[in-house]
């Protein structure tokens, strides 16, 4: 990878937003984009919601260029960690001391509100001289998305913003009932947002060559984008006066929690432990990752991803991607309270110690 140069070229940085509610498939569809050339050289600034991020170390990228907003929301408790963040990123291609990059994509959280993300790109002084706010690509999961944006108005929001929009999971539609699912969902996102280009993650649709020539962002070529922008920037001032640093609060029932286990787990015990997980909590388990030491092979983790009912298969990698060990289940649910799922997990973490009657006792209080 070539470093930055003394001088260098005055062009702005073009900068993109890849969004999507949680389970849209935001970091696989970034994984894919980040083998073309096109982005070999971009700085990827990754929000998480939790307290234990997993998402950088998932995304498969060599350049160097990672930072990690985690703790919080991009459009809540993060914004000037945000900006902080990009100018730290400016600095150091200025500097030489990280490599160069000529592109900056921000994947938010998959709670998180572009409005306000756009307002602080779009405000901040040294922003508007070095980048270039290129566009917002939203992922919409072609499985749940209309569940999705019926309960969810942050779903809506990441959608009607969008520059281009990526249906993702079309493969899990079959049958005449896919097809009647597939042909609506398309067509609410046309009603949502007529002037978003539809591209797909099926059969490689979504290239980077598609999806990175989205030309200047234009907030005045949509009038619910205005009015979204316009009261972002009345909340931003009004929190400025007072002094207010959360103007903007997810639903309660939301909530992110990590588990974490230090002993390897059989895979068996995987097996039933994500069977009663989708048979008795499935519709509210908005996302579920992780990677996970399986006792078959303590070497190789074993990633998941889950989104409700449905969880993508299991892939072992060949090594762990940092010094850590241990399990580590990230879960962003709604109506679920951490006890609940925390002693399912717990009924499978340790055979030797109990692991039969912890299963019997769990299944029965299930099925209370």
């Amino acid at each position: 990878m070539d470093i930055l140069p003394e001088t260098h070229d005055t062009q702005p940085i073009p900068l993109a937003v890849l969004t999507g509610f949680l389970g849209a498939g935001k970091t696989s569809l970034l994984n894919s984009l980040l083998r073309s050339p096109m982005l070999a050289n971009a700085a990827i600034v990754i929000n998480e919601f939790g307290d234990v991020g997993l998402d950088h170390l998932l995304v498969e990228h060599t350049a160097g260029n990672i930072s990690v907003l985690a703790s919080g929301c991009l459009c809540c408790t993060v914004r000037g960690d945000l900006i902080d963040t990009i100018h730290d990123l400016l600095d150091r291609r200025a500097s030489a001391s990280i490599n160069n990059f000529d592109r900056i994509v921000i994947e938010t959280t998959g709670l998180a509100d572009p409005a306000p993300i756009l307002h602080s790109v779009m405000t901040d002084p040294r922003l508007l001289r070095e980048c270039r706010l290129e566009g917002v690509i939203t992922v919409v999961d072609a499985v749940h998305g209309e569940a999705t944006l019926d309960a969810h108005p942050e779903a809506v929001k990441q959608v009607a913003l969008a520059d281009r929009i990526v249906l993702a999971k079309v493969d899990l539609l079959s049958g005449r009932e896919g097809e009647d699912a597939l042909f609506s969902i398309i067509e609410r996102l046309h009603k949502l947002n007529p002037a978003a280009r539809l591209l797909s993650t099926f059969r490689n649709e979504a290239t980077a060559e598609r999806l990175f020539t989205m030309g200047p962002f234009d907030p005045q070529c949509r009038p619910e984008i205005r009015r979204w922008l316009a009261a972002e920037a009345h909340d931003h001032a009004k929190r400025r006066q007072t002094r207010q640093n959360a103007a903007f609060s997810h639903d309660s029932r939301i909530q992110s929690f990590c588990l974490t286990e230090t002993r390897a787990i059989s895979p068996a015990g995987l097996e039933l432990f994500l069977a009663l997980l989708r048979s008795h909590h499935g519709p509210d388990m908005l996302r579920m990752k992780g990677l996970v030491n399986l006792s078959d092979d303590p070497e190789r983790p074993v990633v998941l991803h889950g989104v409700q009912h449905i969880f993508e298969p299991p892939v072992r990698l060949a090594k762990w991607p940092d010094n850590d060990h241990r399990t580590r289940l990230v879960f962003i649910v709604q109506n679920i309270g951490r006890p609940v799922i925390e002693r399912l997990f717990r009924a499978f973490t340790d055979e030797i110690s109990g692991g039969g009657d912890a299963f019997l006792d769990t299944t029965l209080s299930l099925n209370r």
